[in-house]
């Protein structure tokens, strides 16, 4: 059932929601299911080939015309204005926004140039303001009902070494999406967040996860599948569900929410003695017998 669309037909119908990052990896899917509701879907990147060749896919796939693409380096305040403008004339508004482009790595902190760290947070902090600064103003003029999901991280509130630069991004968007959903909801504008646990995406999951690393012995050792307790990663779809219930009237109670979906990878890590999972049932019962001896 995971692997299933979960709305009914034509949910997101009127809808016109605008995904960063929408040509690849869970930008994509997500672009995916949303055509499949009925909404209008604008995917956008720097990379105008990728976009070109994921909007002919998506068709394909989906059957629905209602796709365009623009070009964009969400880094870049006057080129978000400008996708924006191109999202409006396409479709007549737009009430939707993916926050879902983003850039990471893993590295000692140590090892990384300052130009680096700017990389990462230029693309997931300042490119989710500008996004939400230029779509906000718009709908506040416009006074126009809307909805914004931005894609976390579970280390968002936690830290973790070894991604310090997109630990500090996802942190100021999850800041962002919390402050937002008091201040604009006056406006009728809902702000949530997902945190995703392990979801395969080529590229990123390489650039995370390397395959010099990963066919090791340690390398065995860290894979996530080891680190969830349901001992899977997750598949597309099943994010892809989560944030369409988020961008659909469904969802119109939630706002200023993170919602974890992660296969309990990150609460297994928070507790203290949760790797004892591992012991044997023989070491349980030794221990047991050490404690009624006292």
């Amino acid at each position: 059932m995971h692997t299933q669309g979960m709305l009914r037909e034509n949910a997101l119908s009127g809808k016109t929601i605008v995904v960063t990052g929408g040509g690849t990896g869970l930008g994509y899917s997500m672009s995916k299911y949303f055509l499949e509701l009925g909404a209008n879907v604008v995917i956008t990147s720097r990379k105008v080939e990728v976009l070109q060749e994921a909007a002919q896919k998506l068709y394909s796939e989906t059957n629905n015309a209602n796709i365009a693409y623009f070009a964009c380096d969400v880094r870049k305040y006057e080129e978000v204005e400008a996708m924006l403008a191109q999202s409006i004339e396409r479709f007549g508004k737009v009430n939707g926004l993916v926050n879902n482009a983003a850039g990471n790595f893993i590295s000692p902190t140590e090892r990384l140039s300052a130009k680096a760290f700017d990389t990462v947070v230029d693309i997931v902090l300042k490119g989710t303001y500008y996004c939400t600064l230029a779509f906000g103003k718009y709908w506040i003029k416009e006074q126009i009902p809307a909805s914004v999901l931005s894609i976390v991280t579970t280390y968002a509130w936690t830290g973790s070494g070894f991604v310090v630069p997109s630990a500090c991004a996802k942190a100021g968007v999850l800041a962002l999406t919390r402050s937002l959903a008091v201040e604009w909801a006056r406006h009728k504008i809902r702000f949530n967040a997902i945190a995703p646990g392990p979801f395969p995406t080529p590229g990123a999951w390489e650039r995370l996860f390397p395959p010099a690393l990963a066919e090791t012995d340690l390398g065995k050792k860290l894979s996530p599948e080891h680190r969830i307790p349901l001992g899977r990663v997750g598949e597309h779809q099943e994010l892809a569900n989560l944030a369409a219930y988020l961008m659909s009237d469904f969802s119109a109670y939630i706002n200023g929410e993170v919602i974890t979906i992660d296969g309990g990878e990150w609460i297994r890590g928070a507790g203290e003695f949760n790797d004892l999972v591992a012991l044997p049932e023989q070491m349980w019962d030794f221990l047991e017998q050490m404690r009624k001896k006292g």
